[in-house]
This record gives C-alpha cells, sequence and structure tokens, in this order.
C-alpha cells in the first residue's frame, strides 16, 4: 500500500506552495510599487482583517466537513443540502457582523491613538466586504471536502488568490498618484475581488455537483431531520476549538501592529520610520517565514487523522513510527532553511524586494522557520491524541512572552526592530517546546534526538561552507541574482551529500511503505 500519510503531504506542499508563490509574487510587487512605508501602511490594515477572518471562519471548513461526512456515509444527500443552506445562512449572517464590527473599529482604533499611523485608515475600511464574503466561501469549502472532494477547494483557493495578486497590484498602481495612503488602500481593496471570485467558482462546483446528483439513479439514504437550533450548536462546538487553535497568527500580528511602531517611536523613530520598520519585519521578513513552513503546515494537517487512527487502533508501535516521521520530515527541511535564512537575509532582501534595509529583520527572525515548524507539527499531534486544549493555553502562554520581549526590545535603539523579530522567535520557541514537553509528559513522545543531530551537523556544515565560499561566488558571478541562485545550489548541495554521508539519508527512504 502506498504511503497515504507522505503523499498527503506532498500534495497539500505543492497546492500550498502554488497559493504561496502567487502571494510572495504579490508582495514583492507590491514593496517596489509602494516601499517600506507603503507596505508598513497596508499591514497595519491587514492584522484586524486576518483577526477577524480568522474568529469568524478559521474553524467552518473543518466543522462543515465533519457534518458534511456524517451525512455523506449514510447517503443523506438531503441531509447534507439543509445542513449547507442552515450553515451558509447563520454564517453569512455572522460575516454581516463581523463586517459591522470591523467598520466600527477602525475609527475608535485610529482616533483613541492605538493605530499611530492615521493614514492607514482607508486600508482598514478597503479590507470590510472581505471579511463578510470570507465566512460563506469556509462554508462551501467545509460542504465538498465532507464529500472528499478537494479539487472545488483547491480550484478556489488558487483562482482567489490569483485575482487578489492582479487586483492588488493594479488597484495600487492606479491609486497611487493620489497619495501612498490610497495606493495602500487599493491594495487593500483587491481581498475583496479575490473573495468574489472565489464564491463563485465555489457556486459553479455546487450546481455542477447538484446537476450530477440528478442525473444519477441511486436511491437516497435515509433523512434526518435537522432542526435550525441543533445544526448551529454543531457547528459552533466543532469550530470552536479549531478557531481558538489558529488564532495564533493574527492575533501575533494584532500585536506586532499596535507595539512595534509605539515602541520604535520609544527607540528614537519617527512616524514614517516606525512604519517602515513593521513595513519591514511584517511585510517582508515574516512571509519569508511563513514560506519556509508551507510544507510544515500540510504536514500537520495530515499528521492529525493520521495519530488519531493510530491512537484508535491501540497501534503503540504505529504512534511512534507516525511520530517519528513527522518530526523528521519537519527536521530535514526547517533546520537548514533556517540557517540559510540567517546566513541570506540581506541578499535575499535585495533580490526580493529591492532593498537591503529589510535584512536584518529577515535574518533575526530566520530563527521562526524552526520554531513555527515545530509548533504546527506540535499541535496537530497534540490534536490528533485528543489534547486539543493544550496547543490553545501554550499559544496564550507563549504570548505573554512575546509582549514582554517586545516592549523591553524593540524600545532598545541598539536593537529596535531586531528585537521585535528576536521576540516572535521566542514567542513560537516558548509554545513549540511547551507542546513539545506536554507531548512527552502524557503520551512519552518526543524528538528523534539522533535524526536531530544528523541533520543539524549537515546544516551547520553547509552553512559554513555558504559563508566561507560566498564571497568567491560574489566575485566570479557579480550579478546578485545569479550569485543568490548559486549559493542556495551550493548549499543544498553540500546539505544533501551531508545527509547522506551521516547516515541520515538512505535509498530505502525513497522505497518506503507504509505500515499495516
Amino acid at each position: 500500500m502506498a504511503d497515504r500519510f507522505m503523499k498527503g503531504t506532498l500534495i497539500l506542499t505543492a497546492a500550498g506552495l502554488l497559493v504561496k508563490i502567487l502571494g510572495s509574487v504579490n508582495r514583492i510587487l507590491l514593496s517596489r510599487l509602494l516601499g517600506g512605508e507603503g507596505i508598513g501602511l497596508y499591514q497595519i490594515a491587514y492584522p484586524l482583517y486576518l483577526l477577524l477572518v480568522a474568529l469568524s471562519s478559521a474553524g467552518v471548513p473543518a466543522a462543515m466537513s465533519i457534518l458534511i461526512s456524517r451525512r455523506a456515509a449514510v447517503n443523506d444527500r438531503k441531509g447534507a443540502r439543509r445542513i449547507l443552506g442552515i450553515s451558509t445562512g447563520l454564517m453569512a449572517l455572522a460575516g454581516v457582523a463581523f463586517a459591522a464590527l470591523a467598520w466600527v473599529m477602525v475609527p475608535w482604533l485610529i482616533d483613541g491613538g492605538i493605530v499611530k499611523d492615521g493614514r492607514a485608515r482607508m486600508a482598514m475600511l478597503a479590507l470590510v466586504p472581505a471579511i463578510g464574503l470570507s465566512i460563506p466561501v469556509a462554508c462551501f469549502r467545509g460542504y465538498f471536502q465532507g464529500f472528499q472532494e478537494m479539487t472545488p477547494t483547491a480550484v478556489s483557493q488558487i483562482l482567489e488568490q490569483f485575482t487578489r495578486v492582479v487586483s492588488m497590484v493594479v488597484l495600487a498602481w492606479l491609486l497611487l498618484p493620489q497619495g501612498l495612503a490610497m495606493g495602500a488602500a487599493g491594495a487593500a481593496f483587491g481581498a475583496v475581488p479575490g473573495a468574489v471570485a472565489s464564491l463563485g467558482i465555489l457556486l459553479w462546483f455546487y450546481y455542477r455537483q447538484q446537476q450530477h446528483w440528478r442525473q444519477e439513479e441511486l436511491c437516497p439514504g435515509p433523512s434526518e431531520e435537522l432542526s435550525l437550533g441543533s445544526t448551529a450548536w454543531q457547528l459552533i462546538s466543532l469550530a470552536l476549538p479549531v478557531t481558538c487553535a489558529n488564532l495564533m497568527v493574527p492575533v501575533v500580528s494584532g500585536i506586532e501592529m499596535i507595539l512595534v511602531p509605539d515602541r520604535l517611536l520609544a527607540a528614537g523613530f519617527t512616524v514614517a520610520a516606525s512604519t517602515r520598520g513593521l513595513g519591514y519585519l511584517s511585510g517582508m521578513a515574516m512571509p519569508l517565514v511563513n514560506m519556509g513552513t508551507i510544507p510544515t503546515n500540510s504536514l500537520a494537517a495530515s499528521v492529525v487523522p493520521a495519530v488519531a487512527e493510530a491512537k484508535a487502533k491501540g497501534r503503540r508501535d504505529l504512534l511512534e513510527n507516525k511520530t517519528k516521521r513527522a518530526f523528521r520530515f519537519f527536521l530535514l527541511l526547517n533546520v537548514p532553511a533556517a540557517v540559510g535564512v540567517y546566513l541570506l537575509g540581506t541578499p535575499i532582501s535585495q533580490v526580493l524586494y529591492g532593498t537591503r534595509f529589510a535584512g536584518p529583520a529577515i535574518t533575526a527572525l530566520a530563527p521562526a522557520i524552526l520554531f513555527l515548524g515545530l509548533h504546527q507539527v506540535s499541535t496537530a499531534l497534540l490534536q490528533g491524541l485528543g489534547h486539543t486544549r493544550v496547543p490553545m493555553c501554550n499559544m496564550l502562554l507563549s504570548l505573554i512572552v512575546k509582549v514582554g520581549l517586545l516592549w523591553t526590545l524593540t524600545a532598545i535603539p541598539a536593537y529596535n526592530i531586531r528585537g521585535a523579530a528576536w521576540a516572535t522567535d521566542a514567542n513560537l520557541a516558548a509554545a513549540g517546546l511547551a507542546n513539545l514537553g506536554f507531548l512527552y509528559y502524557t503520551d512519552r513522545l518526543t524528538l528523534p534526538w539522533k535524526d536531530l543531530a544528523r541533520i543539524t551537523v549537515s546544516a551547520v556544515v553547509m552553512g559554513g561552507a555558504v559563508y566561507a565560499l560566498g564571497p568567491m561566488l560574489s566575485g566570479v558571478l557579480p550579478n546578485r541574482i545569479l550569485w543568490l541562485m548559486a549559493e542556495v545550489m551550493l548549499g543544498a548541495g553540500v546539505y544533501g551529500l551531508m545527509l547522506v554521508l551521516t547516515r541520515e539519508l538512505r535509498i530505502s527512504d525513497f522505497k518506503r511503505r507504509e505500515q499495516p
């Protein structure tokens, strides 16, 4: 039998990469178009959007897929349609409510002095319609996932991102002559056409599915009468834990939006310079971290059912095997990625964003690639084992670490934006290590230490080769893009060779089959 666990991870990784690549192209184009200050204005607006979308719809796809899959299991298509109708109606009302909340919050945040740069007002308001549209989109994605039809979700995500990228760049370019604030607002509004396109293609897939059902000669299964109240309660009770577990990124972004500019002002920066610093950190450095953790994010989605299945079967050996392979896959990719970004932060900034000033923030945030991956995988393991509340509690505790270090380090002139990046590193490290500690305490599961040692040695040798041979390559390849590509290829080659020499990678790894 083929290894479904890793196959699912690789498929999800490929899909996530395409969406992230489109997003990265968007960031690069916007960074060159708006500059650090304009990206900073956009980045002030975006965390509020992320927070409200996470609160309103982060857990909806998972909850919908569970409810729909129960109906699909007994061929109750009528019940599935009723769940979709009730849930979409309820969630549409919730979308309107959250959009109205955002419309009210924006003036309060700016007039109350919480958001320091008032030029972000238009960008924040431009994102409000997208908040309302995100919830029905989440409902339809969960509906199709419940029938194990992944194509609609994948196509809608890609189409949404593509439409969004085009709209953001075009609107920013058109409105930039009216001022930097209007250019940032145009970029922010690009999320609205993206959401409309996503919802439109999902409705088309739904219409096509219903047409196909009408043509089938299939005896319908028993249909359960579902009340509005019971459906709403099931949806909320299933979505709430997932929502809480997914709030870390928008909450951290919101904290950065408020505290980073304020503490940079305390360090002696001007308002414009503090906004620019936020742009370097949240708008340029953090997307690279997220790009580096695409595989672990996909891995996390595959880990939950695999671990839950092993536990349900009472297979301790299978549970340990899945845990070891999940951690090993994460370490193989994230350790060298963190080392590489740490060494090449400034060249990456110059090539991708056209400025070297984001380099210090990128370098300082490089450890977050490792710690965010650890947090994602350990959270998935805990959820699969049934410890769903633990990651949420650990995230809340780690946020205290984040706020304390952010408040202290960012205001020190010698550290400034690097201090904010170090606070994020510590935040993610605390959350991931706390998860790891709980895994060992309750289930005696931990990192594969021998693999970690071999991978770390390989990554360190790779880093030494890149550091030592970098100046030579720079002299041979004066073009910065070619030089960076050569550095990356050199690092990858040395790392791969070291993995073979340390016997961390063997030919048998590529022939492995799933255990029964």
